[in-house]
Parts: structure tokens; C-alpha cells; sequence
């Protein structure tokens, strides 16, 4: 990792002092480094779940307490290796809960009921349509996939920490220590990360791959809708005709893919 990031630091000194683009590029593929940009088509397997712009749809109603958040906070940590560790300032987190003050700064509630006022809302990466992520990202190690889903590729991720400047939801963590001593029972069918890099919410891609719903859903009784944001008769287009939902900044111009009934 540190030999990849020296690699990568004197490649750009060298671009700094006035070396075309092109020669930059040659020296990477010297170097061994890739140069061609992270793959990002979709659905090499037929039994992959399919959409032109995943979205999700949360619906708070079906909340009373943090309690009924854990099952769903633990479901997708499980499944990605998520570390828990008992510093908080070196925290990573995918999905975890927030007061609405927080979660929705940006939403005017100077009176708010009391079930909204003491509800924990949870919060992951919005996958937004418009990512600030991925424009600010120097190695494309954030990129956009056909399908809305935003992800990482931890092998191209330098620790840079820019794309985590420019998230406006605090969506993404790093790595500060190895967190594979903090991984209780390992998932062998995700990769675990290392010291340096940046990780986040991925929509469950691995599993749509696959056919199968974000663990983040399976586990949550129906209190979170997943589909196609594109498709008129999806669960989520369903919800969205029906019910009143807000998103979160979406004054910013993002376009939070993950909605909020409350």
C-alpha cells in the first residue's frame, strides 16, 4: 500500500512539473498500475437483479426505537466485514442511525411531533445521481455504475480522503487502523479492507449480482422498499405516487437516491 502511494505521489510530481498527460499514463502501465477505468457494467449473472437507477424508499413509520434498527444495522455490517471498534473517532459505519436534526439540517422543523423529535433515523450513502464523490476522486477509485450504484474500489482507493470532503451526508469512513482485528467472524464472500482506504455503503451489489435484495432489507420487515426508480410499476415508484417523502440536502442538487416516508 505504501509503495503504491509513493508510486502514485511521484507520478503527479512529475505531471506538476509539466509532463504531458500521456507519458503519465505510460509510467503507470511501467509501474504495473492500471490505467484503464474500474468496470462498471452490471448483470454478467442472469439471475442479477436489474434497474436503471436503484433507489430505496424508508419508511420511519415502522420504527419506534433504536431497537428496531439494530437488526438492520447488523445485517449489513455482518455480511461486509464492517469492524466494531471501541474508539469512536476511528468508527466505521455503513448504516447507522441519527436524530432527524441531523440526518435533515437542511429541513425546516422548528416544531416537531414527538415521535419525529425522538426517532432515530437511519442513515447510509444516498447513491446519489449527481455524486460529488466521484468528480472529486483522483484515481477513480469512486465511480458511478450504469445502474446509480455508487462504489469503491478499495485497491485504487490512496487514502486521499477527498471523496469524504466532498460528500455532503458524512456517508463514507476511514480507515485509520487495519480493521481486520476488529472483524468478529469474518464474511468470506466480501473482501475486508486494509489501514488507508475509504469504504461506504454499496447498495448490496454483491447480492443483486446475484438475485438477491439488500441485506439491509431482507432484515427490516418491510419498513425498507428497494427497486427501480426508473420503472413505473416499482415498489418504490408505487410509494412515491402515494406517500409524501423527503430526502436528505436535496437542495444541493445530489439527487438522493434513498427516500424517507415519515
Amino acid at each position: 500500500m505504501k509503495s503504491s502511494r509513493r508510486r502514485f505521489l511521484k507520478i503527479a510530481g512529475i505531471s506538476a512539473l509539466g509532463i504531458g498527460a500521456k507519458p503519465v499514463v505510460d509510467l503507470f502501465a511501467a509501474s504495473g498500475g492500471h490505467r484503464e477505468a474500474p468496470e462498471a457494467k452490471v448483470y454478467k449473472n442472469e439471475k442479477a437483479l436489474k434497474a436503471k437507477q436503484w433507489a430505496m424508499v424508508i419508511d420511519t413509520r415502522k420504527f419506534k426505537s433504536s431497537k428496531d434498527l439494530e437488526p438492520i444495522i447488523e445485517a449489513c455490517h455482518k455480511i461486509h466485514n464492517v469492524p466494531k471498534m471501541d474508539n469512536k473517532r476511528h468508527e466505521i459505519k455503513w448504516i447507522w442511525e441519527e436524530e432527524f436534526h441531523n440526518a435533515f439540517p437542511l429541513q425546516e422543523a422548528r416544531f416537531l411531533p414527538e415521535r419525529i423529535e425522538h426517532l432515530p433515523f437511519l442513515v447510509l450513502c444516498n447513491q446519489c445521481e449527481n455524486p460529488p464523490c466521484v468528480r472529486a476522486c483522483p484515481t477513480k477509485a469512486t465511480f458511478k455504475r450504469e445502474d446509480g450504484i455508487v462504489l469503491m474500489d478499495f485497491h485504487r482507493c490512496i487514502g486521499c480522503r477527498f471523496c469524504m470532503a466532498a460528500c455532503p451526508y458524512g456517508s463514507r469512513s476511514f480507515n485509520f487502523r487495519d480493521p481486520r482485528p476488529f472483524i468478529k467472524e469474518t464474511n468470506p464472500k466480501f473482501p475486508t479492507r486494509m489501514k488507508g482506504v475509504v469504504e461506504k455503503c454499496n447498495f448490496c451489489e454483491e447480492r443483486l449480482a446475484i438475485g438477491q435484495a439488500p441485506a439491509c432489507v431482507e432484515a427490516s420487515n418491510g419498513a425498507l422498499i428497494f427497486g427501480d426508480l426508473e420503472d413505473p410499476g416499482s415498489p418504490v415508484r408505487e410509494l412515491l405516487k402515494t406517500t409524501f417523502t423527503i430526502r436528505r440536502k436535496q437542495s444541493l442538487g445530489t439527487s438522493p437516491a434513498v427516500y424517507y416516508i415519515i
